[in-house]
């Protein structure tokens, strides 16, 4: 047998692709958050158009067809759009929830006073524009719509900062990231809380029950990727029946994923070292020492990963470049008339996105500062996050989402008006005071 000393480095290494080149995943978090952001503005802009065609009520009429089965004495039903609200983006939710455990337990925010930054802001990003909203629209028939101008959009914010390249420091985009990541998570709090119906205490004891199930098997060592999904979806059908709306069972399973990997580095490469090749007459596919040792390394390989880590790279893609997108053209579709844009609620959430959500950051941010209890990286300036926080104007997905449970008829129309109208002036404020901004030395990109 040759001597694996002598063999080319190349040689001992996986083949590389594409996609390796990208190997950090933060890195690649941004990358896929920066395309799908295109591609939800692509399906966007579909939505529009074929709402505003000729064939506009076969269009809409479509998300409207009723879905429903049953289960027992429980039926479950709703329209098309319905599922997808509240079905799909019970996924988009989980990888919002992974990312943030991710963040916290891996990434760049294991520093508390670092992330205590992003957490204040998003705090005032949520309670700003909220508390504007409800000053214009107090005893208002859109008054419970205040919810809407609480959230950003994660894939736009970063496919704008994505435009920037250089001109950005680092240090930017993963404040904005974070920023986004706890708005997301405090929207389903929102969600939860705002906007879930009569509660079935019964129901919820049963969702209880399955959430301990998961916890006795992740403790126990169960591995299997198809008993959490069954368990995890059982679930599901539980928090829908409780009352609480189902999305929220994608945070809580998210929070519950376990951040720390099975297999260390140090005993993932003890198990490479006893992986020996098949001989070159070797026939079949025996239960052979070899085989074994092979199974063993595949496995090693899989959970040096947590499973947190593992699940984000898997949805991601998925998330970004279907779900998004197919939500987008279920909920995106409004008549053009503009007549509701002079609206009381298209005006409060307009002002909402853009006066009270870079309001809320700054001040909620410079308090925290000024306070001790968070700190600011050196390079990233109040110019940087005056820009970002005017991005995070951009609520579009989340809040689409929190008007079609908030509001129906003209209200929600009005409103998507106003969710528009801001997401338009928010991204093109903030684009225009940070591509004022001279270029990061490279050592500031990393």
């Amino acid at each position: 047998m040759p001597d694996p000393q002598s063999e080319p480095q190349a040689s001992v290494q996986l083949p590389r692709e594409l996609i390796d080149r990208v190997a950090p995943a933060f890195v690649r978090f941004l990358h896929i958050e920066a395309a799908g952001g295109a591609v939800l503005m692509l399906f966007t802009i579909a939505a529009l158009v074929l709402s505003n065609s000729p064939w506009s009520d076969a269009f809409l009429g479509i998300w409207e067809k009723r879905i429903e089965f049953r289960i027992d004495e429980i039926e479950f039903g709703r329209s098309l759009r319905g599922w997808i609200n509240d079905g799909l983006m019970t996924l988009f939710f989980f990888l919002v929830a992974l990312e943030l455990k991710r963040e916290i337990t891996l990434g760049e925010m294991r520093n508390p006073r670092m992330a205590a930054l992003s957490v204040a802001a998003a705090l005032g990003g949520m309670l700003a524009p909220a508390a504007l909203y409800l000053a214009i629209q107090w005893g208002q028939p859109g008054q419970h719509g205040w919810g809407i101008v609480m959230a950003t959009d994660t894939a736009f914010v970063i496919a704008c900062l994505a435009l920037l390249g250089t001109r950005i420091p680092h240090s930017l985009r993963v404040f904005m990231l974070f920023l986004a990541i706890v708005d997301d998570i405090g929207a389903i709090l929102v969600v939860a809380i705002g906007y879930s119906h009569h509660l079935d205490w019964r129901m919820l004891a049963l969702a209880a029950l399955f959430i301990g199930v998961l916890r006795i098997l992740a403790s126990i060592g169960i591995r299997s990727l198809p008993i959490y999904v069954f368990v995890g979806v059982a679930t599901w059908f539980a928090i829908d029946a409780s009352g609480l709306h189902a999305t929220v069972t994608g945070v809580i399973l998210g929070l519950m994923t376990p951040a720390r990997r099975w297999v260390s580095d140090s005993r993932l490469y003890s198990i490479l070292n006893q992986v020996i090749a098949h001989p070159a007459n070797s026939q079949g596919s025996g239960d052979t020492r070899d085989r074994k040792t092979l199974q063993t390394a595949e496995t090693a390989a899989r959970e040096s990963l947590s499973p947190v880590e593992r699940l984000e790279m898997t949805l991601h893609p998925w998330v970004n470049f279907c779900i998004m997108p197919i939500f987008a053209l279920a909920n995106a579709g409004l008549d053009l008339s503009w007549w509701n844009a002079g609206q009381p609620v298209a005006v409060a959430v307009f002002l909402g996105f853009t006066v009270g959500k870079p309001t809320g950051i700054l001040l909620f941010s410079w308090l925290a500062l000024r306070t001790g209890l968070a700190v600011r990286p050196p390079d990233l300036n109040w110019r940087a996050m005056a820009g970002g926080s005017l991005l995070a104007g951009i609520g579009f997905t989340m809040a689409l989402f929190i008007a079609s449970l908030a509001l129906d008829g003209a209200l929600m129309e009005s409103a998507k008006i106003g969710i528009f109208m801001a997401s338009l002036f928010s991204a093109a404020a903030g684009l225009a005071l940070l591509f004022q901004m001279p270029r990061q030395p490279a050592s500031q990109l990393k």
